[in-house]
């Protein structure tokens, strides 16, 4: 994994103490793409997760929580981030 993808996992771990966790560095999908403009990496994420912290929110208020534990990394490398945010009731039930 890449540095700036491990720095993303070990944040949300640390704010959300996921049950589950999975960050996919999708940069090489948009290489020559703002953000992105010489193919480096280290741009583009994804990220699975399943918090019990996202109980009880809809998914607004479920990604608010993701970028507020990333605001240091959306604010410089990271240029997207696309995520998947679960309860662990909604992956069991």
């Amino acid at each position: 994994m890449s540095t700036v993808g491990k720095l993303i996992e070990q944040k949300l771990s640390a704010a959300l103490s996921p049950s589950k966790i999975e960050v996919i560095d999708d940069s090489a999908s948009h290489a020559g793409h703002a953000g992105n403009p010489h193919g480096r990496g280290e741009s583009h994420f994804h990220v699975n997760i399943t918090s019990s912290a996202f109980e009880g929110k809809n998914r607004v208020a479920r990604q608010r929580l993701v970028n507020a534990a990333l605001r240091e990394e959306l604010a410089g490398p990271v240029h997207a981030l696309s995520m998947k945010c679960s309860s662990p009731d909604e992956i069991q039930g």
